[in-house]
């Protein structure tokens, strides 16, 4: 097939940039050897920056079938309709998709027959741009179609049937319009550790997009966390993915998100999950250093009334985006007995537990495959309090 790349979703920059998946290196018979290789380049990484990391422990995808998310451009040939991907090398050639193994078999299903639907109906087809699945584990379903027209009546009409008949939530979008047919957000329910954990999935927010990685990418957070007591403080909490599965294990839990979507996500979760533990501030990571230095008061902790003083952090949760922690969040991070460190940018991970390398050693690392045959390798680390001797 040669070097093809479709969009791989949004990755860890929060929702603008993605990943980008050459086909030609889809073979299960590979994965094996492929994966090894960036587990080594982890690690040679890791000593080439001068951070002193345990052997980490490695949890792999499934070869095929792992995608929860895709995303495809629609390509119009005359009365035909095509999922279609481009080579880097040659943006303007669009090259058909049938079929798209990587995706989840919910994904895979339903494919074909959005675009038999699509291509039937002229008001569901005419300048169509863009089509993204999203699923989950439980088996639910969101399509979303962009268009390069306004939506009217008469599409909003077949995007009912056709939601019906697929079993789907739509949304139809174009610039300044949305349209949404049932819901714009999924359930998902995941389990860990004994525990049945509920999560709220918004239509264009960010969402783990392997299924069973991010499974496993709880487990180990949870396994790290167990008898360590005191509270935690997680900031980037996004939609609470990781909030409600690390609840139990601590006595209270402040956690912090900037993005409205992801706050109201995340406070559904809570409510669902029973978390009574959990106060959930909208502030940047930034904000929330400053408020624990005592630099800056924020009306928005006096209105929720949650009081600083009343907590006793023993542990720093983070999940930052691509770039990673900033110098203030450092500076916080320093005065913490312990940090939980998930990233989706090994770079980024190692500048920043370089940066606290004085006051923090790494004890404990993990690395979770959850972009198969790119080079892209989530990591987790956790960092303890280095020991003054005398």
């Amino acid at each position: 097939m040669g070097l093809i790349y479709c969009r791989y979703g949004r990755s860890r920059t929060r929702q603008t940039n993605s990943t980008t998946l050459p086909l030609s290196r889809i073979d299960p018979a590979r994965y094996p050897d492929l994966l090894a290789d960036k587990v080594k380049g982890f690690c040679r990484a890791s000593t080439d920056a001068g951070v002193s990391v345990p052997l980490p422990q490695v949890f792999a995808s499934q070869p095929l079938g792992y995608r929860l998310r895709a995303e495809f451009r629609m390509w119009h040939t005359g009365g035909r309709l095509d999922y279609v991907m481009f080579d880097p090398a040659d943006p303007r050639r669009a090259v058909p998709v049938e079929d798209f193994p990587p995706a989840a078999d919910l994904v895979r299903a339903l494919m074909p027959k959005l675009r038999t639907r699509l291509q039937a109906e002229e008001n569901m087809r005419r300048r169509i741009f863009q089509v993204e699945f999203l699923t989950t584990l439980k088996g639910e379903a969101l399509v979303s179609l962009v268009y390069h027209q306004r939506l009217g009546i008469e599409w909003e009409t077949a995007a009912h049937a056709l939601a019906a008949d697929l079993g789907v939530q739509l949304v139809g979008r174009s610039r300044g319009q949305k349209i949404v047919i049932g819901r714009d957000w999924l359930e998902e329910e995941i389990e860990v550790d004994g525990l049945r954990l509920r999560t709220r999935q918004i239509e264009g927010g960010f969402t783990q997009p392997n299924g069973e990685v991010n499974r496993a990418m709880l487990g180990w957070a949870r396994a790290q966390a167990v008898g360590q007591g005191g509270d935690l403080l997680e900031l980037y909490c996004g939609n609470g993915n990781f909030t409600v599965a690390l609840a139990p294990l601590f006595g209270k839990v402040l956690a912090t998100e900037l993005s409205k979507t992801s706050v109201a996500a995340a406070r559904w979760g809570l409510e669902a999950n029973g978390a009574c533990n959990v106060a959930l501030a909208r502030m940047a990571s930034d904000e929330i250093s400053a408020a624990l230095a005592r630099e800056r008061a924020f009306r928005r902790l006096q209105e929720q009334e949650i009081d600083l003083d009343a907590y006793r952090f023993s542990t720093l949760f983070v999940d930052p985006p691509r770039a990673g922690l900033d110098a203030p969040t450092l500076g916080l991070a320093r005065g913490f007995d312990r940090v939980l460190y998930i990233s989706c940018n090994p770079v980024t991970l190692l500048n920043n537990v370089g940066a606290l390398a004085t006051t923090h050693r790494v004890v404990s690392a993990a690395v979770f495959d959850q972009f198969p045959y790119t080079d892209h390798l989530e990591s987790g680390l956790l960092l303890e309090r280095r020991r003054v001797c005398g």
